[in-house]
């Protein structure tokens, strides 16, 4: 795989909890119902969950942005529910695209002429009063 960038964002989870606990939209304009759903699921603090995949969407941009070096934004304004953090049946995180920005994505691996497709690693962690992210976007590799 060559790495095409990597992004990294850092959420305080006290400074975020006004956002999730308001009533404003903010949580259904960011999170998919999944995410949410995931969010409310188990034992845990449902704010410190979404601060962790706020930050995944945030790094994910980052190292989109990074990919794209040197050309314009894809996109003007991007729906942060077309980045959704899933996870596995063991709570591993992946990142899933839709919509414009999946189009956008796919459309850089033909502007690079990559021989593979575009794809994401993800890893979240929290610890103390932190939420942080680590995304790292790279080229698959085809053989033959």
């Amino acid at each position: 795989m060559s790495v095409l960038g990597v992004g990294l964002d850092v959420v305080d989870i006290a400074g975020f909890a006004p956002r999730v606990d308001d009533a404003s939209d903010f949580v259904d304009a960011t999170f998919t119902a999944g995410e949410r759903a995931d969010a409310e699921f188990g034992s845990g603090d449902r704010t410190l969950r979404l601060a962790g995949r706020f930050a995944a969407k945030q790094a994910f941009l980052k190292a989109w942005s990074a990919a794209r070096y040197g050309r314009p934004p894809a996109l003007p304004s991007v729906d942060l529910r077309a980045i959704e953090v899933r996870l596995d049946g063991h709570g591993r995180p992946s990142i899933a695209l839709h919509g414009e920005v999946a189009e956008e994505v796919a459309s850089l691996a033909i502007q690079l002429e990559l021989r593979g497709e575009i794809v994401t690693h993800v890893s979240i962690s929290h610890d103390g009063g932190v939420a942080a992210a680590v995304v790292v976007l790279g080229a698959s590799t085809l053989s033959g």
